[in-house]
């Protein structure tokens, strides 16, 4: 006997999510020694040794926080640490004939652009249009392999970004390739890069914010910052201003973790909320006074870009099958360019105004 226990995994995220549950299997006192893959095959539904053995050899299954090899024989009282994918019940995602931006593809993995507007994977209210029904589509007949307590709706997923965010996303073709890829995310290694374009000038220009990121207690569907950290889950973002435009600024950040919302909160937390971000007030003027040329002038960049302005520009990660260093980069979208001309030009006009 075994006592099975379900641990969220502190990757279960928006920006850049790692859709992976940790689950933690505790050996019964009275186990007699037997191979682990056997033992977890008699354990973990639907799942095959041969999954399993692929698991235990990238590092996915510990015993007692250490790596085994398949032959290890568990012993009673052994705690068993399991994180990697089971076997597709059933696939949900009706496939549908919706364009992909795709900047690479092999017969293992896939990159994909993300167009800002487009939803991920089916839920609440988008059961179709999602980036899971076109690549069910893309597929044809081959079946995307899921994740380990993952929803059948996210067929290939191993991370994620929000609906209004766009940029790339790496989607896993093979079972062999999806184990790959979430001990990346799992041990968050693999080099994410975003570009925001948030109110105000960031002093310094240049840091590292670690703060707790958890649900918002009044507002549930909005993050928060937890400073004492208390609540919530470990959160780490370098950022760098790229380009000052005195009431906004172009940003980089980039995550060693995922969490949801991460960018989003962490420069709210700043003061320096992105711009047009409805969901966290950035959809209203926070810097310069808002006579009325100026308030026309913010009205008319909140047109262009309709959208919190927020872009996966960069990701990089080692190819799990070839072991290859892979890195991949997107040209910021067409709204979020015509925004930062906007801003230049004004930044221009009033840097000559005052030279006048």
């Amino acid at each position: 006997m075994a006592e099975r226990e379900k641990v969220d995994h502190g990757g279960t995220t928006q920006e850049g999510e790692e859709l992976i549950l940790e689950q933690i299997i505790r050996v019964d006192k009275k186990q007699t020694p037997i191979r682990i893959d056997k033992f977890l095959v008699d354990k973990l539904e639907k799942v095959s040794r041969n999954k399993i053995q692929l698991a235990i050899k990238e590092g996915l299954i510990t015993v007692n926080g250490n790596r085994v090899k398949p032959n290890y024989r568990v012993k009673p009282q052994n705690q068993i640490k399991v994180v990697f994918p089971k076997e597709p019940v059933q696939n949900y995602v009706t496939p549908e004939d919706i364009p992909l931006d795709i900047v690479y593809e092999d017969d293992h993995l896939l990159v994909v652009n993300k167009p800002a507007g487009m939803v991920v994977h089916p839920g609440v209210a988008h059961y179709s249009g999602t980036l899971a029904n076109a690549l069910a589509y893309h597929v044809k007949s081959k079946k995307l392999p899921i994740l380990a307590g993952s929803p059948m709706d996210r067929p290939g997923l191993v991370h994620r970004i929000d609906k209004d965010t766009s940029g790339l996303l790496v989607v896993a073709k093979s079972e062999e390739a999806l184990i790959g890829l979430a001990k990346q995310f799992y041990h968050h290694t693999v080099y994410r890069r975003y570009w925001a374009l948030v109110w105000g000038e960031p002093d310094p220009p240049e840091g590292t914010i670690i703060r707790n990121v958890g649900k918002d207690p009044k507002v549930r569907t909005r993050m928060r910052v937890f400073e004492h950290g208390e609540m919530g889950k470990y959160a780490l973002t370098h950022y760098k201003v790229i380009e000052p435009l005195y009431y906004v600024s172009l940003v980089e950040c980039r995550l060693e973790t995922g969490r949801t919302h991460q960018i989003r909160v962490h420069m709210k937390y700043l003061g320096h909320t992105l711009f047009n971000d409805k969901q966290y007030g950035g959809n209203r003027i926070l810097k310069g006074t808002p006579h009325a040329k100026y308030k026309q002038f913010v009205e008319n960049c909140f047109k262009i870009l309709p959208r919190q302005a927020l872009h996966a520009k960069s990701l990089g990660f080692v190819h799990p099958i070839t072991k290859e260093y892979m890195q991949f980069e997107s040209d910021l979208p067409m709204d979020m360019q015509r925004a930062l001309e906007k801003w230049r030009k004004y930044v221009y006009d009033k840097r000559n105004k005052m030279e006048v």
